[in-house]
């Protein structure tokens, strides 16, 4: 048995498959099943526990989400942290509350975060220096001279030019190819810096590379003293390229309470149990928009307006503005500021499946989590309502 994992009979699963069925054909779970419905956080660890309507949640919607869950045949965990408090907690499948998942592109927000504090320490001196500072033996190679113009700004905006990897398979073999400098001569842009987005893992690849050099440590070392340890998390495997460099676009592995005390670091201006982890302005950077509506999808659920910060997402919910740390197979750090919450769902990663039907199952859990987001009135209608 895997501990920490929550088991549910054949009998329930049936139950559950059964009910959801009953949902699809336009009659959706009764008060009764939702009732059922068991959230409870697993006892043990850090975190102070709390029930949904102790913190203003109303405990049928957290319920729903939850019976939602449980159909879905890849999450490994749902966790839900209101006002600083863990609400609501499960593990389906193969998860576990102790399991390192492969959090897949969600690490593009810790290499974001190591970035801002490598400049607050000094290794770095400014988003705008110019990104060829960090690779000389590339800088006397350069054809295009916009790559001169590349700044740390641009890579962390997605906004360098270079082009999205998954369109072209030549561009998606150079990826997987684990040597990274080289490239930055090798592909062409596919705009000039600065002017439009695309979606770009070498990009996040590059700034975990300067964040290495520059500080003279390898991305994980960095991590552990300026961001892991301060929040007394212990990572596991973080994959390595070609040369040794953490990589920065993904392979980063934690647990599901981890990636949720990242989330609640960001909703509380980096500050974690009184310390200041990141820079409060960094986070501020961060969670703005400075691209929207020009990714590879515009919508996804009832996610709409999708944008880009500094390796964050951004999208409205309803009547929320949220802020996302997204990963292939549905990896989600979501924050909902104005209602002090963070939910965090881990799955199956699908490393290196990258078709239809990952998206299915990627796309499932987003809308799921995004209808519960969608389906949340906002401070100012439940004070109304009050």
């Amino acid at each position: 048995m895997i501990i920490g994992k929550r088991h549910r009979s054949p009998f329930l699963v049936f139950t559950v498959s059964l009910l959801v069925s009953v949902s699809l054909l336009g009659c959706g779970p009764s008060t009764e099943e939702l009732a059922a419905v068991d959230y409870t956080p697993l006892p043990g660890g850090e975190w102070e526990i709390s029930t949904a309507a102790e913190q203003g949640l109303d405990p049928m919607l957290v319920a729903e989400m939850y019976f939602n869950a449980a159909d879905l045949d890849t999450i490994y965990s749902l966790l839900v942290i209101k006002n600083g408090y863990l609400i609501a907690e499960d593990y389906f499948h193969e998860g576990s509350v102790d399991q390192k998942d492969r959090v897949q592109s969600a690490t593009k927000s810790f290499t974001s975060a190591l970035v801002g504090i490598a400049l607050e320490q000094g290794c770095l001196s400014s988003v705008d220096q110019k990104m060829l500072e960090f690779f000389p033996e590339v800088a006397g190679k350069i054809a295009d001279p916009r790559k001169e113009k590349i700044t740390i700004r641009n890579l962390l905006e997605m906004r360098a030019g270079y082009p999205w990897e998954e369109s072209d398979p030549a561009l998606w073999d150079a990826l997987l190819s684990g040597h990274y400098p080289p490239l930055i001569e090798e592909i062409p842009l596919a705009s000039d810096p600065g002017t439009t987005f695309h979606y770009s893992n070498l990009s996040s690849n590059w700034l975990g590379i300067i964040v290495d050099r520059a500080c003279g440590k390898s991305l994980k070392e960095y991590a552990q003293e300026h961001l892991f340890a301060p929040l007394n998390v212990k990572p596991g495997e973080w994959g390595q390229d070609a040369e040794g460099h953490n990589n920065g676009c993904g392979d980063l592995h934690l647990t599901a309470r981890d990636a949720a005390k990242f989330g609640l670091l960001y909703l509380n201006d980096g500050v974690y149990q009184g310390a200041q982890i990141i820079p409060s302005d960094w986070v501020r950077d961060s969670l703005q928009t400075y691209s929207v509506n020009e990714a590879f999808v515009t919508k996804v659920g009832r996610f709409r307006d999708l944008g880009y910060g500094y390796q964050w997402w951004s999208a409205t919910a309803g009547a929320h503005y949220v802020n996302f740390a997204w990963g292939h197979g549905g990896q989600l750090i979501v924050l909902v500021d104005d209602l002090d919450l963070v939910i965090v769902a881990t799955a199956y990663p699908f490393w290196k499946e990258h078709n239809a039907q990952s998206w299915k199952y990627e796309k499932a859990i987003i809308t799921m989590v995004s209808e519960f987001v969608n389906s949340l009135p906002s401070e100012e209608q439940t004070k109304e309502h009050n």
